[in-house]
């Protein structure tokens, strides 16, 4: 338990010096967008305050998600990182679907950009980005919640470092088409990452079976220990990015108290061990116990 709070105590102070850094960025580049009257400069930052509220949810949600489990909420406040990242996925959506018809539009009737300031702040708020992306990539792979705040400000590094590579050909060239094919790029390359934190959100919220878990290979597993006859009301799902649940009725052969013992927990190790499944709820009847009780099974799977 104080591993865990410590780690979402670090992952929670990533997430405020993310967010200190996007606001700096963003309030420089509305300054100097209107001094230079960049219009990149201007996008970019309305961007990183669109940004910095998805990662106040993200903020929130880590300090939701550790509060403990209750007698009304038995599950506790886990799938709160889910619905975060679903919401933070369908902002990311919205904000890419948006630039990119903006730089196609823009493909037809290219604007003037401004040169050097928009080149000298764009680096600088690539510089930010990527330092607040490096902050919260450490953190990415414990959780929906926290790679969905990560994929904000790696999308915010990437759409500055495009204005970067944009600012230096259109300095040089005078080519203001090249800040829009650069968006596109870009833009393509994020929709298919949101895709997916939307696609896993989803079947999260569904209890959907994880993605790298087979069922039906889980069910043959489970049917070939011996002494299982078969399996029935299988259901696999999750509740938040480390708590994989699993429930099943297992006809068993007749046997006396201790094996049966032995059999649920080599069934119980093996689900741990190769499905990373530590909370399992198994139900053990043998075919007799079931004809003498007259148990019966209406919506077993």
């Amino acid at each position: 338990m104080a591993d865990h709070d410590r780690t979402g105590s670090t992952a929670s102070k990533n997430l405020i010096w993310a967010i200190g850094i996007n606001t700096m960025i963003a309030v420089t580049e509305v300054v100097f967008g209107v001094v230079a009257g960049s219009m990149s400069l201007i996008s970019d930052a309305l961007h990183n305050f669109a940004d910095i509220g998805s990662m106040y949810l993200s903020l929130w949600g880590e300090k939701v998600a550790a509060r403990p489990n209750t007698s009304n909420k038995t599950y506790g406040y886990k799938r709160a990182e889910v619905i975060i990242a679903f919401v933070n996925g369908s902002v990311l959506l919205g904000m890419s679907g948006w630039v990119l018809v903006e730089s196609v539009i823009r493909m037809f009737k290219p604007e003037p950009v401004a040169g050097f300031i928009m080149l000298l702040v764009a680096s600088i708020s690539f510089v930010g980005n990527s330092l607040a992306t490096h902050i919260l990539g450490k953190d990415a792979k414990k959780n929906l919640n926290l790679k969905s705040a990560w994929l904000h400000a790696m999308q915010d590094a990437l759409f500055s470092l495009a204005v970067v590579l944009g600012g230096v050909i259109i300095y040089y060239t005078g080519w203001n088409w090249v800040d829009p094919v650069v968006s596109i790029v870009v833009s393509l390359f994020l929709l298919k990452e949101v895709y997916e934190i939307l696609s896993e959100s989803v079947n999260m919220l569904l209890d959907s079976v994880p993605n790298d878990i087979d069922f039906e290979e889980v069910k043959n597993t489970l049917a070939d220990f011996k002494g299982i006859i078969r399996v029935n009301d299988l259901h696999i799902w999750q509740t938040g990015s480390n708590d994989r649940f699993l429930s099943a009725h297992l006809i068993i052969e007749e046997m006396n108290q201790i094996d049966r013992t032995k059999l649920l927990a080599k069934v119980m190790e093996l689900l741990k061990e190769k499905y990373d499944i530590h909370h399992p709820t198994l139900q053990m009847v043998s075919e007799q116990e079931i004809n003498e009780i007259g148990l019966e099974c209406e919506h077993c799977n």
